[in-house]
């Protein structure tokens, strides 16, 4: 935004109440515009602390001075104001608050079911100075705009079906291989009028709650004729369609459960069993009365992508397990030609149910190898064991997310450690287990059948999702270890540890050098408090391994990082934390690179659209947080190896620096693919942001 002039500044007016002079400290590090009360209402709203600290930031605005968030446009107003480490000015409390935000359940996701009340409509438009944000569109109801566009909606269910296997069924396959050859995609290309009305006019309604479900994630994907995609009205449009036929969708449902005569005489109603849907399947080889359940399915990755509703993405996934036990789907043996419609659908409602589980780190609704699940898996043509591995690599990431609760439990009680360092080692044991049969490819056959052809492709993608899964697994197994001797991480996850890592009077080294770049004099966690572990009985701790793995350091040069002063608990560790630290950097930058490398959809169209499609399902984004969260905190430890590095110009600086520039280009790829998924999904819009954000921060520093 350019400088106001003198002449035009007393009849531009953006804010009844101008911007406040001085933000808090995570209103400046997410670049939110803050209300300057003591606590905000970001702040409440966030439930995190708010605290402030004198800033130069605020005030009248200087001529000549411009300010941007937006990556395309100049970065030159936000440079000069960083140097090599963080300064008074930006305290490295507030650049560990960016990185805190993203090892939060749900990180990053925009909620469009929790907007603010109408007089802070505007808020997620500007930061605290007044200048716009990356957000383009307003949380404004979609019955005030009124402007004609585009959107993504079809005239018939076979189209639909048609659009699903272009664009839904390589990441989210719920229905079996196609059934007839691929079609040309034809959404209707007609301009949908705005509407004053709260639900929009539809020229054509989906008659299964399955093809209303798959209408609201297509409607998301830009139509083809809209030549602004990103314009404010136009993601209003897919919003207000979207959402309308998400509750068709569950309207549908509802009516379909509910049993014939049930209001009218109850008792009948009861004895005549199971309801009848009367309707023509909208899969050949799919039963009718599995659709209600595979839309749930839909649903309940629309609330998390499109929606941020964490809570509704659960209990869609929990409505879809009651009808699958209802239909006792986890126990089929049979084999005639439903039974690929049987197992998809069991199977994908189970991963569903502990997708939930992952991604609010919640106690999963089912045991996860409950051993009345005997229904076969699903098949691939061409990949025999595709399906086991996406199992197995969903179940080894939710027991991952379930051992840094618990790990976070023992250490609050300081009690209970021998018991976790051997299930952190069997679970890196059976990830890697899972790891090596990932990597054992499979040999496609050659074919010339379409639907044998298709699903080479949805088999590849799955054996991508799951190397995704199992690398986001090891992150969490081992990012506390990893990250243990960041002073800062620990000032900033005392949830996950009560210890300060020092003995009092002994200085460490890592503290000692932020604070002098910094001016920062102490960067311990007041609540910190390591008594009760130097007193405990040094056995509670310690493993077989101790000897054999304390100085352990990493082979390659690259990702070397010194050792500083541990816990007194921390030799117990069956890895150090060179070890879990290289575990973690290579996890990272290879989920940077598959998310890179995942299919993007390319319907049969008369002709080639100018702009990339987005992918769509992204159930599994959370992993793109794990990987940029592990990736910033190696890029801190790695700033600050080569600040003590003796010699600038030796050969580990060099590494170091080749180091820095690899995880430059793994955050840039994860913030490429968290981009192309926002180009559908608005929730994904603060996933973005919160990892551009602090891309911004570490990267238009100084070089080091």
């Amino acid at each position: 935004m350019d400088s106001f002039d003198g002449a035009s500044r007393p009849t531009r007016k953006k804010f009844a109440k101008p911007p406040v002079k001085v933000a808090c400290l995570p209103c400046r590090a997410s670049r939110t515009r803050c209300g300057g009360q003591m606590p905000c209402s970001n702040c409440v709203n966030k439930d995190r602390d708010c605290s402030y600290l004198p800033s130069k930031r605020g005030g009248p605005r200087k001529k000549k001075e411009k300010s941007s968030l937006s990556p395309e446009r100049d970065q030159s107003h936000d440079a000069p104001s960083y140097p090599a480490m963080p300064s008074p000015g930006f305290e490295e409390s507030v650049i560990f608050n960016q990185l805190d935000n993203l090892s939060l359940p749900g990180a990053g996701l925009r909620h469009l079911d929790f907007q603010s009340e109408m007089p802070t409509i505007f808020q997620g438009l500007f930061t605290n100075d007044g200048t716009e944000s990356h957000m383009q569109v307003p949380p404004v109801p979609p019955s005030l705009n009124t402007t004609n566009s585009y959107v993504r909606t079809y005239g018939s269910e076979p189209e639909i079906l048609n659009a699903y296997y272009d664009f839904i069924h390589n990441y989210f396959p719920i229905l079996p291989p196609r059934a007839s050859p691929p079609c040309r995609d034809r959404p209707l290309n007609c301009p949908v009028p705005g509407s004053n009305t709260s639900e929009p006019m539809m020229m054509y309604r989906p008659r299964s709650p399955l093809s209303l479900a798959l209408s609201a994630i297509l409607a998301l994907i830009p139509h083809p004729s809209d030549l602004e995609p990103n314009s404010g009205p136009s993601v209003l449009q897919r919003r207000a369609y979207a959402h309308s036929f998400a509750q068709l969708a569950n309207t549908t449902i509802e009516a379909e459960c509910d049993l014939d005569m049930s209001s009218t005489d109850p008792a009948q109603a009861l004895s005549a069993g199971r309801p009848f849907v009367g309707r023509q399947s909208f899969h050949p080889q799919c039963p009718v009365d599995y659709e209600s359940l595979l839309a749930l399915l839909v649903l309940s990755i629309y609330e998390y992508a499109q929606r941020g509703n964490l809570l509704k993405m659960r209990y869609r996934a929990g409505q879809a397990l009651a009808i699958a036990l209802d239909k006792s789907l986890h126990a089929q043996m049979g084999n005639d030609e439903y039974s690929e419609a049987r197992r998809r659908a069991w199977w994908m409602t189970y991963y569903c149910v502990i997708q939930g589980s992952i991604v609010s780190t919640t106690m999963p609704a089912i045991v996860i190898n409950d051993p009345q699940f005997t229904t076969p898996y699903p098949t691939f043509s061409s990949d025999a064991e595709g399906w086991n591995i996406l199992i197995q690599s969903q179940q080894v990431l939710v027991s991952a997310t379930q051992f840094i609760g618990d790990l976070n439990k023992c250490l609050n009680s300081q009690s209970g450690m021998y018991h976790m360092f051997e299930r952190m080692q069997q679970l890196d044991a059976w990830t890697n287990s899972v790891i090596a049969q990932v990597e054992l490819l499979p040999l496609v056959p050659r074919t010339s059948d379409f639907g044998d052809h298709n699903e080479s492709i949805t088999a590849q993608s799955i054996r991508a999702i799951s190397r995704i899964k199992l690398c986001s697994a090891q992150i969490k197994t081992h990012r506390y270890r990893a990250f243990s001797d960041i002073p800062l991480f620990i000032k900033k996850h005392c949830d996950l540890t009560s210890a300060n890592p020092n003995t009092p009077g002994t200085p460490n080294p890592l503290n000692t050098t932020i604070a002098k770049a910094g001016g920062m004099h102490n960067v311990s966690c007041p609540c910190s408090n390591l008594d009760s572990f130097q007193r405990a009985a040094s056995t509670e701790y310690m493993t077989p391994s101790d000897s054999s793995t304390s100085s352990d350091n990493y082979s390659d040069t690259r990702t070397h990082v010194p050792q500083y002063p541990q816990y007194p608990f921390a030799s117990g560790f069956p890895y150090s934390t060179q070890q879990s630290g290289k575990i973690c950097l290579q996890a990272s930058l290879l989920i940077s690179r598959i998310f890179h490398s995942l299919p993007i959809p390319q319907p049969l169209t008369d002709a080639r659209s100018p702009r990339a499609l987005p992918r769509t399902m992204p159930s599994f984004a959370c992993c793109l947080i794990q990987s940029s969260y592990a990736m910033f905190m190696i890029y801190y430890k790695a700033r600050v190896a080569k600040q003590l590095s003796p010699d600038q110009n030796d050969n580990s600086g060099d590494s170091t620096g080749q180091l820095i520039e690899e995880l430059r280009q793994g955050l840039e790829r994860i913030i490429t693919a968290v981009s192309n998924y926002s180009l559908a999904f608005e929730a994904m819009d603060g996933m973005r942001d919160e990892i551009e954000g602090a891309y911004k921060t570490a990267f238009s520093m100084a070089s080091i």
